[in-house]
């Protein structure tokens, strides 16, 4: 499915809230010419338009020439821009800092560097205490540049504290950087691979984060140097399919925010994904009171001003916050109530379309697929699983095997058996090409093959058959991620005592509940 545009102008128009809107066209009437107004025009055509088309603009706007189109574009993204710029900025930490940077290089400039250099000693002290290293980098070199070219009558020692200072500064500076890119490379493995499926993919992800994180990055010290030591554990372990790891560290991530409170504001969105992570840690672990808890901490702070600050803050804590909601219907069992979420989550898709990373697209497609597949609603499911199967960008291609896998399924659920021989073979195909075939998967088409030649009434021990065997690979290193993707076990359960899965699931889960609850209530046992 692609964008409705790729259109750069046509994203920013379209991605201003009315305010802002308001705002540019004051702006604009207030600091232009009257020659310059020919851009709101050109800003109320592409406006009006659902997908950017070039010919109706110069159709419906004849005071527009073709010539003339490119250069009033880039003058017209240019000036939104200013105009937003304009707006926020009194309100950002990153704006006064720097505006208080150039007051000290005024200062500088007019002889005044006593003044100066108080001002820069503010920043310093405002730098240190907000973490922001490049910002204090940049003032000591300030400051070195007027010890330097003055007499400015400091202390004796000042250049050996301001070179140890720098020193230090460099250094910090030189590890987060290091930890951020680490960080970075693996988000980045992940994106393309997936979840490490086998000895080799697994050595490899392994044998370069061991060679990344270097003897020196073991110790973090400052809130980004841990932030991004806790991330870079969280990915590793993830990739890896290590749930308790994945879970220790995801906790570390957000607990890094209550060491220092003062950065809730700042890195917002990085206490976002945090509580996302620590969620999924939950849910992986099938850790049903943590979940609600941290659910519930997570609905709270979407409320908050700091999760709608600005637009992106809340694309992602809609993002987030609806991954959570269905994923606890997905532990609950809850399938049909979990629909009632898809309405509002695809308004929102289709809103945030032109900005929302085609990878979260993905990953709702799959869940609703697999909340109206839990709820018995095999063709709506397979809906939404050919929004993912026909996307023609290459990402997530685990999440394109097991689409297609679950796909399969739901034709077979459906008695589509005129499809269902040449959808195993062009599954089978895609699925070895991606190398992406565990045990798992091969002991499934093994069964959907044999299913040709069985009856109705003879294929309940061939579901058995087939439960037993994926039963002894449930805690096998590199099949744990089927049984993540696709709760095959209770899919199996469902034919076998001819139950709906969701009623094998809430079984599961009050089961569940009702063990961790005397399990709670037990003495401990030293």
């Amino acid at each position: 499915m692609p964008n409705k545009s790729t259109d750069a102008l046509f994203q920013l128009i379209h991605s201003l809230e009315k305010s802002e809107k308001r705002n540019f066209k004051l702006y604009i009437k207030r600091n232009s010419s009257k020659g310059d107004l020919k851009i709101i025009t050109l800003f109320d055509a592409i406006d009006k338009q659902n997908s950017y088309d070039e010919d109706a603009i110069l159709g419906k706007n004849p005071s527009i020439k073709k010539q003339q189109l490119p250069n009033l574009k880039a003058h017209l993204y240019r000036q939104i821009l200013i105009s937003l710029m304009l707006l926020r900025n009194s309100t950002t930490n990153e704006f006064q800092f720097y505006e208080q940077l150039e007051f000290a290089r005024t200062l500088y400039e007019k002889g005044l560097f006593h003044q100066s250099l108080r001002i820069l000693d503010r920043i310093k002290d405002a730098a240190k205490t907000t973490h922001q290293i490049p910002l204090l980098i940049t003032v000591l070199e300030e400051e070195k540049r007027i010890e330097y070219l003055h007499i400015t009558r400091s202390s004796t020692d000042r250049a050996t504290v301001l070179a140890s200072e720098v020193e230090d500064a460099i250094s910090h500076y030189n590890r987060q950087a290091r930890l951020s890119s680490l960080v970075l490379q693996l988000y980045e493995w992940y994106i393309k691979n997936g979840i490490a499926s086998n000895a080799k993919a697994e050595k490899e992800i392994s044998s370069f984060f061991k060679d990344n994180l270097t003897a020196d990055l073991r110790h973090p010290k400052g809130f980004y140097e841990k932030l991004y030591y806790f991330q870079a554990h969280c990915w590793y372990a993830y990739i890896r399919q290590d749930f308790l790891m994945y879970y220790r560290y995801c906790k570390k991530w957000t607990e890094v925010f209550a060491e220092y409170p003062e950065m809730l504001c700042i890195e917002t969105e990085n206490y976002l994904k945090g509580m996302h992570n620590l969620l999924n840690a939950h849910f992986n672990l099938r850790n049903f009171e943590g979940f609600k808890k941290s659910l519930e901490e997570f609905e709270k702070f979407a409320l908050a001003p700091e999760a709608n600050r600005d637009e992106n803050t809340r694309i992602q804590t809609f993002v987030y916050l609806y991954t959570a909601r269905i994923n606890k219907h997905f532990l609950e069992g809850s399938f049909e109530e979990g629909i009632k979420l898809v309405p509002e989550i695809v308004e929102q898709l289709d809103k945030y379309e032109l900005i929302l990373d085609k990878h979260r697209t993905l990953v709702f497609y799959y869940k609703i697929a697999s909340l109206y597949f839990g709820a018995g609603n095999y063709g709506k499911a397979i809906d939404y699983l050919n929004k993912i199967i026909n996307w023609k960008v290459n990402l997530r291609n685990d999440l394109q095997c097991y689409a297609r896998l679950l796909h399969l399924i739901a034709h077979y659920e459906l008695d589509n058996f005129s499809l269902m021989e040449y959808l195993i073979k062009s599954v089978y195909r895609f699925m070895a090409k991606m190398e992406n075939l565990s045990k798992v998967e091969e002991a499934m088409f093994g069964f959907l093959r044999r299913s040709f030649h069985i009856s109705k009434r003879e294929i309940k021990p061939e579901f058995v058959r087939l439960l037993d065997e994926l039963k002894t690979m449930e805690s096998g290193k590199f099949e744990t991620r089927a049984f993540a993707y696709l709760d095959i076990i209770s899919w199996l359960e469902s034919k076998i005592y001819n139950k709906p899965v969701a009623g094998i699931i809430r079984k599961k889960y009050i089961e569940k509940k009702r063990f961790d609850k005397v399990s709670a209530k037990s003495p401990k046992q030293s």
